[in-house]
């Protein structure tokens, strides 16, 4: 075969990133507060552009969401896309393009290059969950109590509520409280001061009954009531003159340290509360969305001003990218409205019965029930957060594992757990329930699972085995 040049006419496809297309990816991945940011940004550096009242007056009814044709095709051609020449982050599972890092000349807002704030108190305990929690129960409780931290790293909401709202056992709150209660700063999880210095003495090996007895009579060491204290505590002059400048060494109020507490980090993007015939009212949270408007007036002084033709062709293109970065903003609070509608549809069990109803679910259902891509769910998920009765919860946490059950829709991992933990908790100590008396139970109530599934469900939540409980229970009964 001879081997020379030649010209040849070739078809193919590919995904073009446009500057909009590029904005419009990363709107959907911003929360309302980054998006407030964002529209700071825009107002500076277009003229035409300016900030409107908001879309929802105080003391107004909030409007029904139109779900079904809440989204044009066109916005959805340039938010909802296939994705498959783009990159997946491995550790969250979003999307992210392949951009350059220029992102036009406008100075756009770039979330990954912005300087990072002060750490808060919050996002230091967030960070530590994974290595303390045993069980996604448990973290889930857990990092809804860090949002109920004060700005010095006390509890100031009961357990039993927090508990009740979720809709779990105390007996697990109290296990999420003493997740977070190991975490550093030591101290941190504290319902009183006393408690809080109590965990500090603790973690210093110096939490013997006469600092236990100090710590429970701090009123008298506040009063001065030193030969009071020596005798309740049974200590010398030496003894207590110790215990009280190992009490000096102390924080007692271990979250100062930081930036801030959790309630100034995280603000819900979506509000869902009960309807009056049943359902739900689910809107978005427009007190931290300021509308934006062109503000024509100003666009025809500028028009009639414009003597040549570069002006024009400037004030054209500011024009433009207002009324493209309105429609784009429209377009992704209906996007974000129309995920959050389908996950509580998805999920009503949890809404209504707590944390056991909560059922597996994954993007790709979702995305089939929207009809837009699964990689577009992941981002309007990825960062948000949902307010409800029960709390503040990402929407992330609303995407779990399934097992089998009879009923053929399958159980999420979650609300299996919490079931395993309901029987251990309310065996009989002289009849504790093995492996395989668990499996006929869940049978029995409509969880199709393997006697080894069991175990290892019955381990990540931290239960021994039967003979550990047995063990554990004897002991009890004896002290």
């Amino acid at each position: 075969m001879a081997l020379g040049p030649r010209l040849d006419l070739r078809q193919s496809q590919s995904l073009v990133m446009t500057p909009q297309l590029q904005q419009a990816i990363k709107l959907l991945a911003l929360s309302n507060l980054e998006i407030e940011t964002f529209i700071g940004d825009a107002l500076e550096s277009n003229p035409l552009l300016e900030a409107g009242e908001l879309r929802v007056s105080e003391g107004d009814a909030p409007p029904e969401p139109e779900i079904r044709d809440a989204t044009s095709a066109e916005g959805e051609r340039a938010l909802d896309i296939d994705e498959s020449a783009l990159d997946r982050d491995r550790d969250t599972g979003d999307w992210s393009a392949q951009m350059s890092s220029g992102g036009g000349e406008d100075g756009g807002f770039d979330l990954e290059n912005r300087e990072d704030a002060a750490l808060s108190l919050a996002d230091h305990l967030e960070a530590q969950v994974g290595t303390c929690a045993p069980c996604q129960h448990t973290a889930f409780i857990a990092h809804h109590l860090i949002a109920q931290l004060d700005e010095a790293g006390y509890l100031t909401a009961p357990l039993r509520d927090v508990a009740g709202a979720l809709g779990v056992p105390l007996a697990d709150a109290e296990r999420a409280l003493e997740c977070v209660q190991s975490m550093e700063p030591t101290g941190v999880g504290a319902r009183d001061l006393g408690e809080c210095l109590a965990l500090q003495a603790k973690e210093a090996d110096r939490y013997d009954p006469c600092m236990e007895v100090l710590l429970k009579n701090l009123d008298l060491v506040a009063k001065g009531a030193f030969a009071q204290l020596k005798r309740i505590c049974r200590v010398d002059d030496e003894d207590l003159a110790d215990m009280l400048n190992e009490l000096r060494s102390y924080d007692p109020k271990p979250g100062l340290a930081y930036g801030g507490s959790a309630a100034n980090a995280v603000v819900p993007d979506v509000l869902v509360h009960a309807a009056a015939d049943g359902g739900w009212d689910i809107r978005l949270n427009e007190a931290t969305l300021p509308r934006l408007v062109v503000n024509r007036g100003y666009y025809v002084e500028l028009r009639a001003g414009a003597v040549n033709k570069e002006a024009k062709g400037w004030l054209s293109e500011k024009l433009a990218d207002a009324n493209w970065l309105i429609k784009a903003l429209d377009q992704r609070q209906k996007t974000i409205l129309k995920t959050a509608a389908e996950i509580v549809k998805q999920q009503d069990g949890f809404f209504r019965r707590g944390v056991s109803e909560l059922r597996p679910l994954t993007l790709a259902k979702v995305a089939e029930a929207i009809e837009m891509h699964e990689s577009t769910v992941s981002r309007v998920t990825s960062n948000k957060f949902l307010h409800c009765e029960r709390g503040t919860f990402e929407l992330k946490y609303f995407f779990s594992s399934g097992v089998g059950s009879a009923d053929g829709e399958g159980a999420s991992a979650e609300a299996v757990k919490a079931r395993i933990r309901a029987l251990c908790d309310a065996e009989d100590p002289k009849a504790v329930l093995s492996d395989d008396a668990l499996v006929d139970l869940l049978k029995a109530e409509g969880f199709d699972l393997a006697r080894r599934t069991v175990a290892k469900y019955r381990e990540a939540i931290g239960i021994g085995s039967s003979v550990q409980r047995r063990r554990a229970k004897k002991l009890a009964g004896m002290g």
